[in-house]
């Protein structure tokens, strides 16, 4: 499997993922409580800054988000149909920080300190009886893995597609990603169950 995380020694790399992390979720209750473009628009800004600061070439640095980007303007375009000009911009201003921030956080921390951090902090609902930390540690490790891996292989089916004269439509492309991602899924349950990685 791909990762999402680029290897580096930006200032952003440096930082310890607890804080990172911790960061994101701070800025998305924040976003959320203005709808001025004054602050909108340079919190994007100074986000996708934090991005492109990580030393990808452009080009593959937007590789990955093009799926995103997608949606947040799909999103964008019903809200400006459905409500008025000024909730769509708000909506795809506040969904393209996140999205940068988001991306920023993830290639510039590795998986497994995603896993560490998540772990740490489900501790307390383990103390209570709530949850298994490690589970819950392992659940987003796998999300932040799984991914790039989907991305890949929706890349793939396209390909497959058009090499066949298929011209590449979301309902034929969509049952052979989700089938194949689910048997992945099946595959990776059985190893982890058969490791004995997951809480009992």
């Amino acid at each position: 499997m791909r990762s999402l995380h680029v290897a580096g020694k930006s200032p952003l790399h440096r930082l310890p993922a607890a804080l990172k992390i911790a960061g994101l979720a701070l800025a998305a209750v924040l976003i959320f409580l203005t709808r001025d473009p004054r602050f909108l628009v340079p919190a994007l800004v100074l986000s996708s800054g934090l991005y492109f600061s990580l030393g990808q070439p452009i080009a593959a640095a937007i590789r990955p988000l093009r799926p995103v980007i997608a949606t947040i303007l799909l999103v964008g375009l019903f809200h400006l149909l459905l409500t008025s000009s000024e909730e769509a911009m708000v909506t795809t201003l506040r969904l393209s920080m996140l999205m940068m921030l988001g991306a920023a956080v993830t290639a510039s921390t590795t998986v497994s300190a995603f896993i560490d951090t998540i772990t740490r902090a489900a501790s307390p609902l383990e103390r209570l009886g709530l949850v298994k930390a490690a589970d819950i540690g392992l659940s987003v490790g796998l999300v932040v893995r799984f991914v790039p891996e989907i991305l890949t292989r929706y890349e793939a089916i396209r390909e497959a597609h058009r090499a066949r004269g298929i011209r590449p439509k979301v309902t034929t492309i969509l049952g052979p990603l989700i089938i194949s991602t689910l048997k992945d899924a099946d595959n990776i349950a059985a190893a982890i169950d058969a490791r004995g990685i997951r809480g009992q």
